[in-house]
């Protein structure tokens, strides 16, 4: 499948990024949280966009994931998916969305399919996660596992630190790859673990494996649009690359906005609408006629 014809608008699914496994061509994967970055995205060529829970931070200033609700998912899932038709779309389930209950993360990931227009759901967690996967699946909603450094996770794994790291760690993150594989995943992100622990696994299972600091070796990658962009400036993680400083750029135009308005270079002639002579002296003619204070009643 080439890229022009993805272009054209032939729709990115799950079954396509297996087949781009299998062919050895890799995967390309972005965060979007609106409408526009959706567009330029899906314009860009980008196979599949995250509406990540990363939002929380990069959007919304909280300090961690933690805080995201299901209905802040909603919303900026809706405003993606009316800005994306061809890039495979994913939705982020945020902190206790799906952890209660099988029951209640089957409800949940139905309503990014039914309300916000998500193509597959993705959820945080290895082993202890595989009978909740295996209940969504098998409703036919397809869902992508999330393993190694999982934010959701952020206190109990002390803070933001790479995973898998010592031999036993390391083969339990092979383990649980395995294991999500079963429970029915059709692929996975491993974010933060060791390059060649990433590529042992990417090499041993049959589905996408997608990477965000886990090294070169997976089918593809994925990063936070606003770590790209050099949107978020409160700190960059070492994995990820900054292909412009927009935070720089944003600034300096509302510097020079300001600047425009309090010297008075704008708004200029050719900002404002325009009436016609005989229209506004038609128009002073009236008020000169009227007290100040007159009103319509």
């Amino acid at each position: 499948m080439s890229t022009s014809s993805l272009h054209e608008g032939e729709k990115v699914t799950a079954l396509t990024l297996a087949a781009k496994k299998k062919r050895g061509e890799l995967i390309t994967m972005l965060t979007a949280y609106d409408y526009p970055t959706a567009l330029a995205l899906d314009h860009a060529g980008v196979d599949s966009i995250l509406v990540g829970d990363s939002l929380g931070m990069v959007v919304l200033g909280y300090e961690t994931t933690l805080s995201v609700t299901m209905e802040d998912m909603i919303h900026h899932s809706k405003a993606v998916s009316r800005g994306a038709r061809r890039a495979h779309l994913i939705g982020d389930m945020p902190f206790m969305s799906y952890q209660v209950s099988s029951a209640e993360a089957l409800r949940n990931a139905g309503r990014f399919l039914q309300e916000a227009g998500m193509d597959a759901v993705k959820l945080e967690g290895g082993r202890h996660m595989a009978s909740t996967i295996a209940v969504i699946v098998a409703a036919g909603i397809p869902v992508m596992g999330h393993l190694g450094l999982t934010p959701q996770s952020i206190r109990k794994l002390g803070g933001w630190k790479v995973q898998g790291t010592s031999a036993e760690a390391a083969r339990r993150l092979v383990e649980d790859a395995h294991i999500l594989e079963n429970a029915g995943c059709y692929a996975v992100i491993l974010e933060a673990i060791p390059d060649r622990v990433a590529e042992v696994i990417t090499q041993r299972l049959h589905i996408p494996v997608i990477g965000i600091g886990a090294g070169a070796g997976c089918d593809g990658q994925v990063l936070v649009s606003n770590d790209l962009l050099g949107s978020f400036d409160r700190f960059t993680p070492r994995f990820a690359r900054k292909y412009a400083d927009l935070s720089a750029v944003m600034e300096q135009a509302f510097r020079a906005y300001a600047d425009d308005v309090t010297s008075r270079r704008f708004p200029a002639p050719e900002h404002s609408y325009h009436i016609g002579d005989e229209e506004f002296e038609a128009l002073m003619q009236d008020l000169r006629m009227k007290p100040r204070n007159w009103r319509v009643v």
